[in-house]
């Protein structure tokens, strides 16, 4: 199936604009990346209201999915939990304290680390991570409907294209 192009949309009269007022300029990298931008605002509000119906913050969302991917027994230590989220440690500290009083998380000593601790999702907070997660799944496969499946493998492919250097260069490549 052919990609079919839709009504024209607030980038192309953006990019029309600007071609009339700087036809100097080659504004052709704005068709993309404007789309992404907005594209990134769409999935931002879906993102919030997802979170928001279980009665959690994209931080959370973020710490918790962590603790979750990492299997069990779904812990980590503070340093680990602040590679995957790309916070300081003040800002971590402070989360997992939240986390904690909530009785999302649990922290317990480190049996390979006397000094350090682990961080370990209880069963409540698997349960609000995994409700969370499904729902955003369904709120992102929504704002995916108007592709087709081989479509969003290939633009999955082209955004990766454009990432990978990104991540490599700030070492968060995984």
């Amino acid at each position: 199936m052919t990609f079919s192009r839709p009504a024209e949309d607030e980038v192309d009269r953006l990019v029309a604009a600007w071609k009339q007022e700087r036809p100097d300029l080659d504004v052709t990298p704005l068709e993309v990346l404007s789309r992404v931008s907005r594209l990134s605002r769409h999935l931002e509000r879906e993102r919030r209201a997802a979170f928001a119906s279980h009665d959690m913050e994209s931080w959370e969302f973020d710490v918790l999915t962590a603790l979750r991917r990492a299997g069990e027994p779904y812990e980590l230590s503070p340093g680990a939990l602040l590679r995957a989220t790309l916070v300081t440690s003040g800002t971590m500290t402070n989360r997992i304290d939240r986390l904690a009083a909530a009785g999302l998380v649990t922290r317990r000593p480190d049996p390979e680390d006397r000094r350090g601790v682990l961080v370990r999702l209880t069963p409540a907070g698997r349960h609000r991570v995994d409700d969370a997660f499904a729902d955003l799944l369904r709120r992102e496969r929504e704002l995916l409907a108007g592709l087709e499946q081989h479509e969003q493998q290939a633009l999955a492919g082209l955004l990766r294209t454009l990432l990978v250097p990104f991540d490599t260069s700030n070492g968060t490549a995984h």
